[in-house]
């Protein structure tokens, strides 16, 4: 994933996710692996209810996975 300057609006359904913090992942801002052998893991989280949210795109985000207004800040 290349970063990006705003969040991703999703409606996640319940279940485990794990968001990309390394930023070379092709299914933003989801992991699909490419952090292998960066010594940079992913974060797992999970969503209880069905409902939108708003991950973070940038990556400077002080509340993971989700946006918190850092790329404002830029």
């Amino acid at each position: 994933m290349a970063f990006q300057n705003e969040p991703y609006e999703l409606e996640l359904k319940p279940g485990t996710y794990y968001w990309c913090k390394c930023g070379k992942s092709k299914t933003a801002p989801f992991c699909d692996g490419s952090h292998q052998g960066s010594g940079i893991e992913p974060l797992e989280f999970k969503q209880r209810a069905e409902k939108t949210v708003w991950v973070c795109g940038c990556g400077k985000t002080k509340t993971a996975p989700f946006c918190d207004g850092s790329h404002n800040n830029a």
